[in-house]
């Protein structure tokens, strides 16, 4: 059976979420309008807060469905979004329809993609056989410390392990369905601290100027060519993304040096062998170095899943889409230790940006894109 109920209307469903202000950490209404959505069609949900200062408390919500025995798929994504900023042309959480396009903060980035996904649900059959879920966090965009991580834990303990997963991310670049993420690079943040001894600096040998040494770490780590790329990844790249000395004195040697970097890299390293080599480069000249690994990078080798999602892309959009790795991290790292999970979403053109806007029609496609997808993963025929 069909169902037919008002709130199938993923225009509808997409203005309630755009109409919640929910900058990260997420919290409350937008995620009580996501349950109230998912309630009706049979989904058990389950809230819940979790963290303490500075990365939490946040808020996440598991969702899930099962009618008979069969495989488990799972959309995950998340419900906050970065702050709008000034300069809207109207209000960023006053969902606005102008030509065609819907425009509010999150329109594309991404509760556009829930929202196309929560219709989708609704134009199942009641006894589509498996188990649907739902993995939503509300800390996507901010540190991600209590957020699907804290979901996979609770996945965990009530024994719910889905078999394929797609991620709502806004992937596509020009046209909706172009392009479908396969995997992500790892991204590991370092922060290099030299340290000297304070001094005038007309007599530097009763000093020791910790800025040289800083220098000759950096052009060793800017020398370094980490690899040439895959068949699948880009070469990993390494960035200087600050330095800092704080010496307000024309007349005095400082006594510490710092900088970070930063470095995304592909499957042929983990964050711990970078941080190892670049802390080895750093004690040369006695430098120490702190990181911040945010994620490893992870690739679903093109298969099941990528050809049932590009199946499904190809069927309502015509096109052949691209199999990619490229952009910045998403939930997906962590995602991918439970299954095979891409990513697929709506055109990120204005993701972050001013006037963030969806076109309606691919809203509309996205629900019969992503409808064909459950029905193929759980085994539905198409039609039936």
């Amino acid at each position: 059976m069909t169902m037919t109920r008002a709130n199938d209307d993923v225009v509808a469903l997409a203005r309630q979420l755009l109409a919640c202000p929910s900058v990260t950490p997420a919290t409350g209404a937008v995620f009580a309008a996501l349950e109230d959505m998912l309630v009706p069609l049979g989904f058990t949900v389950d809230r819940f807060v979790v963290g303490e200062a500075p990365d939490g408390p946040v808020e996440n919500l598991l969702a899930w469905r099962t009618t008979g025995a069969g495989p488990h798929f799972a959309f995950a994504g998340h419900l906050d979004v970065v702050p709008p900023g000034p300069g809207w042309t109207s209000d960023p959480f006053a969902p606005e329809i102008r030509g065609d396009l819907l425009y509010g903060r999150g329109a594309v980035d991404m509760k556009g993609s829930i929202a196309a996904f929560v219709a989708a649900l609704g134009t199942l059959s009641d006894d589509l056989p498996g188990t649907i879920s739902l993995i939503i966090t509300g800390d996507e965009e901010g540190p991600a410390v209590y957020g699907t991580l804290a979901l996979m834990e609770r996945m965990a303990a009530r024994e719910l392990r889905p078999d394929l997963c797609v991620v709502g991310e806004p992937t596509s670049s020009t046209r909706l369905g172009d392009v479908v993420k396969i995997g992500r690079r790892g991204s590991v943040n370092m922060w290099i601290s030299v340290a000297g001894t304070q001094g005038h600096v007309a007599y530097p040998h009763l000093a020791d100027n910790p800025v040289p040494r800083l220098v000759r770490i950096l052009a060793a780590i800017d020398a370094l060519v980490l690899d040439e790329g895959t068949d699948w990844f880009q070469p990993s790249n390494i960035e200087i993304t600050d330095m800092e000395v704080g010496n307000p004195t024309t007349n005095v040697i400082p006594g510490a040096a710092n900088a970070r970097i930063s470095i995304r890299f592909n499957d042929q390293h983990s964050g711990a062998s970078l941080v190892e080599r670049i802390s080895a480069i750093a004690a040369v000249e006695g430098g120490t170095v702190m990181a911040k690994i945010s994620g490893e990078p992870f690739l679903t080798a093109p298969g099941t899943l990528s050809n049932l999602v590009s199946g499904a892309i190809r069927q309502v959009t015509g096109l052949e889409a691209e199999l990619s790795t490229t952009g910045g991290t998403s939930d997906a790292r962590f995602l991918s230790r439970l299954c095979p999970v891409v990513e697929f979403g709506l055109n990120n053109a204005t993701m972050h940006k001013l006037d963030e806007a969806v076109a309606v029609q691919d809203l509309r496609d996205l629900v019969e894109i992503y409808r064909l997808i459950v029905e193929r993963a759980l085994g539905q025929p198409v039609g039936a």
